[in-house]
């Protein structure tokens, strides 16, 4: 009777003290989101409509254009170069996301087992992230030419070095960084449930299959989106550890190079001798976009399904 009057009256009251104190923050918000809207509009999506129309066109600047319609798409589709880019950055993203997750995980989850020393692993860890790609580029370009001149080998005239020596580069500054969301991750993992698995008998690898990884769940999602989108994006390493070298020529007079990523390529289109093969290196950058954003919202979706299911 009165007693639930009286919790009505205060929620009503309540509800409406809510909206009185609201209705000042709706009238202003847009001019705090005007800022915000403006600098993403002239920062991104103005030079992206704008890339997305040049693809179309043949041009030298972006005010000197002349439209060739899909001519540019058809040239992209059919160079070599970009086709063998392409198989090579795909192979090389597979390679990085398992390494780079599974050393990174398995780092954090040692880390968090109480274990002496462990802030100052995690720094140590940490730091080559904090590194610029160009200059980490230089640096192991020095390390693996020292390291394999006493075979006779360089790794800018071997295919096979050159790509490992991008992995190895990559797993040394990334893994630091997928390592602290994995400590994140493994720190949110209720206790009471490595309790309760430790008193139902659960041996230590069951308890990380069963009960660890699947509340990590949503740690490995980002960690394998930014892993994934990193790798087809890899572009700053790539120029200063190999520059795409070696490379090899085909029958007809034209060149391939062997470790030469879909970014740097698309940047040696652009800025090659040939100031007409703009607009196909822009073609190539939207399907490059297409392509990065279509596998990383596939991979999201994936695990994010696992995530409802743990």
């Amino acid at each position: 009777g009165r007693l639930d009057d009286m919790k009505k009256y205060k929620r009503d009251a309540a509800a409406v003290q809510s909206d009185i104190l609201r209705r000042p923050y709706q009238r202003i918000f847009p001019i705090f989101l005007l800022p915000m809207v403006a600098a993403f509009s002239i920062g991104f999506i103005w030079p992206f409509l704008q890339g997305l129309f040049l693809s179309f066109t043949k041009f030298r600047t972006t005010s000197k254009w002349e439209w060739v319609g899909i001519e540019n798409y058809i040239k992209a589709f059919t160079d070599e170069s970009f086709r063998y880019s392409f198989g090579y950055t795909a192979l090389y993203a597979i390679t990085s996301l398992i390494l780079i997750n599974v050393l990174a995980f398995f780092i954090a989850y040692a880390l968090t087992q109480k274990i002496k020393g462990t802030n100052l692993f995690r720094t140590v860890f940490f730091m080559p992230n904090l590194i610029g790609g160009i200059v980490l580029g230089y640096i192991w370009s020095m390390i693996f030419d020292g390291l394999l001149s006493n075979y006779g080998k360089s790794i800018l005239t071997d295919s096979t070095w050159g790509f490992w020596g991008l992995i190895i580069l990559m797993c040394w500054q990334q893994i630091g960084y997928m390592m602290i969301i994995y400590i994140a991750g493994l720190q949110a993992v209720p206790e009471d449930m490595l309790e309760a698995a430790k008193i139902d008998g659960a041996s230590s690898w069951q308890t990380l299959i069963k009960v660890t990884i699947p509340n990590v769940m949503s740690s490995i999602t980002i960690c394998l989106f930014l892993t994934l989108s990193n790798g087809f994006k890899l572009f700053d390493q790539n120029l200063a550890l190999t520059g795409g070298l070696p490379y090899i020529i085909n029958p007809d007079g034209t060149s391939v190079h062997t470790t030469e990523m879909m970014a740097l390529n698309i940047y040696n289109t652009f800025y090659g001798q040939n100031s007409n093969s703009r607009g196909v290196a822009q073609a190539k950058a939207v399907l490059f976009f297409i392509l990065v954003a279509g596998l990383s919202i596939l991979q999201l979706r994936a695990t994010r399904d696992k995530e409802v299911a743990a």
